[in-house]
């Protein structure tokens, strides 16, 4: 096994965590879960259980009048409708996360937007799940036909950016990547407002 220090900054090698052993104990769909035997900075041994995931993409879609794109549907883990931005899993690991924003911007939502910005990866619980979210702002927007999965069931919204982000401070929008998004989106507009 290749050792790598992996997203180690200077100094930070001694955090390192060297997997000696991995173990695949579910295969399915849209993830597999590893357990693994990593020894510690201080030698000793411990067990990890890592979600292996291909990674995703979601989007921060925004309207010619400053709106942004919303989805809600129900989500089986958190029993219950959220109200998140576009997003969607890469179909391979090999895919490119801008050609995947692209396809689930316009499945999703009918949208295909004129200029693509990234805004980073996005890694929701890093000590237990694998996916990188990689996030985009997609800017010039028109509207077709949307062509959502035939397990998709989606509402579309609109909402002014400053309402959204009202909304995610008072904490009623639950989901992680579309805080992330939104507020990395608003403060871009602050920075470029007070330049």
């Amino acid at each position: 096994m290749e050792e790598t220090y992996g997203r180690c900054a200077m100094g930070e090698e001694m955090l390192f965590e060297k997997t000696l052993a991995k173990d695949i104990v579910f295969s399915g769909r849209v993830f597999d879960t590893e357990v693994r035997q990593v020894q510690l900075p201080n030698g000793q041994t411990a067990t990890r259980e890592v979600v292996m995931h291909p990674g995703a993409v979601c989007i921060v879609a925004v309207t010619q009048e400053g709106e942004v794109l919303l989805e809600r549907q129900w989500r089986t883990g958190y029993e219950g409708v959220t109200l998140e931005i576009p997003a969607g899993k890469l179909d391979t690991r090999e895919e490119a996360p801008l050609d995947a924003a692209k396809r689930e911007l316009r499945e999703e939502t009918g949208a295909t937007a004129a200029r693509w910005t990234d805004l980073g990866v996005y890694y929701g619980s890093p000590a237990i799940l694998h996916e990188a979210i990689h996030m985009y702002l997609a800017e010039g927007l028109t509207f077709g036909e949307t062509q959502p999965d035939e397990d998709e069931f989606i509402l579309l919204e609109r909402l002014p950016l400053e309402r959204a982000v009202e909304m995610v401070l008072a904490g009623n929008i639950p989901d992680g990547k579309t805080q992330c998004g939104i507020l990395r989106l608003a403060m871009m507009k602050r920075k470029s407002e007070e330049a």
